[in-house]
């Protein structure tokens, strides 16, 4: 969210951001945002007025009843219920007005890096570099879901039965690649110096409007039934909303974590074919990173969590590349946000498996998250990225290491959380 005293100064600025993010239908919001605020203020002040005015009738009041003066006492009391009633309805206003301030400011996007390039939408993303020579085996690689049924590893229509569709059960080696994804991903982070945490797996409502704009909301919570609880969809809100309201010492700065968590999300939509099986589902497991740190360090932590994550898939021999979002691809929050895509042996095409994501201020600001400098408290910056995602990941890992005979190789880097194992062998 942009400070209220930004938009009032920069109408413009705001407004050329909104186009380029190609959000036309908000360019109201700035002008309505501005004049509301201006109606508040107003408010405030005839509200401060009021006080001001009412503190010193009433030490009129006492003197007069000293000096015996009751008449004049009385009168001038009946003026303080008057002005205090004036106050109950500016009160009420003024919290109307808040609230719709709010909710404005909150639907208004950050304003993008000048580094962004423009485009509409995911499609007019730019590559950045690639990492790994991609190779195409001369042997066929089955869809994903295949190559786990071979193992025994997955069953769909047990999970359909149990929860619907979008849901699943791992088996045996697959159930075990996967854990192992997830210990070597927080053990990689932890040995660049991370702080392993397993947060919360539900979150208030307060948080969840402080972490992401209402779109992402509808889009992708579950909520609890009463209740004031909503089921994550990244580890990344609870670890966020951990410092709300919060004032953290500057020396302490960054802040750097990575969390493990279930993952709940809704998927709303219809999606193509190389989106069945596990790619796009209701539930999966996540490692996170998570960034807490000085406004001028936010630069320097975005280059460095979206190479963890290039860095930890290269380790297991996946070759990956890094794309740039364009402004129409950035949810409002995102200052700057660079995708980690996989190479896709069967597809012959890389697909997304982490995002990283900057945001300056902008949660930090929802959520009160301070910091205090020498010279007085100021907001924090917070990032994320993806380490891993399984079992989105294991779709690039199975077609990455899957050998001819149906076998699958193990890296080295994965074998001690694979029993030692350099391969693992298909059931049928």
């Amino acid at each position: 969210m942009l400070d209220i005293k930004f938009v009032r100064e920069n109408p413009q600025i705001v407004k050329e951001n909104i186009k380029k993010k190609f959000q036309e239908h908000k360019l109201g919001y700035v002008d309505e945002v501005i004049e509301l605020d201006a109606e508040r203020r107003s408010v405030m002040a005839r509200a401060d007025e009021l006080r001001a005015n009412r503190n010193k009738i009433s030490k009129q009041i006492g003197a007069l009843m000293a000096q015996g003066k009751r008449e004049e006492g009385m009168a001038l009391k009946e003026q303080v219920t008057a002005q205090a009633q004036e106050l109950d309805e500016l009160s009420r206003k003024q919290d109307e007005l808040n609230e719709r301030v709010t909710k404005l400011m909150m639907s208004i996007p950050n304003i993008i890096d000048e580094s962004v390039p423009i485009g509409k939408d995911d499609s007019e993303n730019v590559e950045v570099q690639k990492y790994g020579e991609p190779v195409v085996p001369d042997y066929e690689i089955p869809y994903h879901t295949d190559i786990m049924e071979t193992f025994d590893g997955i069953d769909m229509d047990a999970a359909g039965r149990v929860a619907g569709n979008g849901f699943y059960y791992l088996m045996g080696d697959i159930a075990r690649l996967h854990s192992a994804v997830i210990s070597y991903a927080r053990d990689f982070m932890i040995d660049r110096g991370f702080t392993y945490v397993v947060p919360p797996f539900m979150i208030r409502s307060n948080v969840v409007t402080g972490v992401m704009s209402f779109e992402e909301m509808d889009a992708m919570m579950y909520k609890i039934e009463g209740e004031d609880l909503y089921l994550i969809g990244t580890s990344e809100h609870s670890m966020i909303g951990k410092f709300i309201d919060t004032i953290t010492p500057e020396e302490k700065l960054p802040l750097t974590l990575t969390s493990y968590s279930p993952c709940f999300r809704k998927e709303k939509g219809a999606h193509g074919i190389e989106e069945r099986g596990v790619y796009r589902i209701h539930q999966f497991e996540k490692q996170e990173m998570v960034v807490v740190c000085k406004p001028e360090e936010s630069k320097y932590w975005f280059d460095q969590l979206w190479q963890n994550t290039v860095d930890l898939f290269r380790s297991l021999d996946i070759p990956v590349r890094t794309l740039e979002c364009c402004s129409g691809d950035l949810a409002d929050l995102k200052v700057k946000s660079v995708d980690v895509e996989a190479w896709s042996p069967r597809q012959k095409k890389y697909f997304e498996v982490g995002s990283c994501s900057n945001l300056t201020d902008a949660q930090a600001r929802r959520l009160k998250i301070r910091v205090k400098g020498e010279n007085g408290n100021y907001l924090a910056h917070t990032l994320n990225n993806t380490v891993v995602a399984p079992p989105r990941m294991l779709i690039a890992f199975l077609e990455n290491n899957l050998n001819e005979d149906g076998s699958v190789n193990i890296p080295e880097a994965l074998r001690m959380y694979m029993g030692g194992a350099d391969k693992i062998y298909p059931k049928k």
